[in-house]
């Protein structure tokens, strides 16, 4: 059954459109070799079976499939119509790291609906700026089913609460800490994790006996560069609007430190880093030839 999704979990296709290439340009090469070495070994004359969590417009797919080794049947899940709709689209045109074109269907899901039968028969589970969205009870879910049908999962880009700006300003840290407790209120999944959320995901997959591996993926943008002030402008943006709304008594002192980094963005000057984390895992005890190939990672 699919609720009405909570406001603050969903995001237009404009969105995530001008984000995709400092999503790319982020993400950890080294955790994806490890997927895709992984798919080698447990795959080997079959099909991969990969679901993707939350997949909004289909970047995760875009960028893995070329990355991972073939065939691929993608499993495409999330609980908007119309983002999964192109999703599916996007599928269609996708080809594996050896050209070969890849295959998949989709379901509209409310992602609380974790608990059935859609990973029972994965590989691999990815994940793109999902889990700090989510709860504690997602995880252990999210966890206890990988485990069951001994998946692998590679979930990128959580943000980890660290966002700092160049030149300084001495509201940052204030608006700073207003947008990560926003970042923690219920976004329809319980209590939003946020920053913790790759240090809560890490911890209990090692408790149902994963091997861990994580690496940070920050976005570096410099705004000197026209095409990044897109993506610099709606984060300034939604910086304002989360600030707002978690400390509406401050509401001078958020507009005016807006007025000013807007002022920074369109002189050029403005440099900006936003903290993400990647993290790839698989049951322990199949980890040992990816511990073998780590060092050559």
């Amino acid at each position: 059954m699919i609720v009405a999704p909570h406001p603050d979990a969903v995001f237009d296709a404009g969105w995530l459109a001008v984000r995709r290439a400092a999503d790319s340009a982020a993400r950890d090469e080294r955790l994806n070799r490890l997927a895709a070495h992984w798919l080698r070994l447990r795959c080997a004359g079959r099909a991969a079976r990969i679901v993707d969590l939350g997949c909004g417009s289909g970047a995760n797919p875009v960028y893995l499939a070329p990355r991972l080794p073939g065939l691929q049947e993608w499993l495409l899940i999330d609980h908007d119509a119309a983002l999964l709709a192109r999703a599916r689209r996007v599928l269609g045109s996708l080809r594996d790291a050896g050209g070969a074109p890849v295959s998949g269907s989709s379901l509209l899901r409310d992602l609380a609906s974790l608990d059935d039968d859609a990973l029972r028969d994965a590989d691999l589970v990815s994940a793109s700026a999902l889990l700090d969205l989510v709860d504690v009870s997602f995880l252990d879910v999210l966890c206890a089913r990988c485990a069951a049908a001994g998946a692998a999962l590679l979930c990128a880009l959580s943000v980890d609460g660290r966002w700092t700006l160049d030149p300084l300003d001495a509201d940052d840290a204030f608006m700073r800490d207003a947008f990560n407790a926003h970042q923690m209120r219920d976004k329809g999944l319980g209590t939003a994790l946020g920053p913790a959320a790759v240090d809560a995901l890490c911890a209990r997959l090692q408790a149902v006996g994963y091997r861990v591996w994580r690496a940070p993926s920050p976005w570096r943008l410099d705004c000197a560069d026209m095409a990044v002030r897109a993506l610099g402008f709606r984060l300034l943006d939604g910086w304002r609007d989360a600030a707002l709304d978690q400390c509406p008594q401050a509401r001078e002192r958020i507009l005016r430190w807006h007025g000013r980094r807007i002022a920074d963005m369109a002189r050029g000057v403005l440099r900006i880093e936003v903290g993400h984390g990647d993290v790839f895992a698989c049951p322990a005890a199949d980890a040992g030839p990816l511990e073998q190939m780590c060092g050559a990672c």
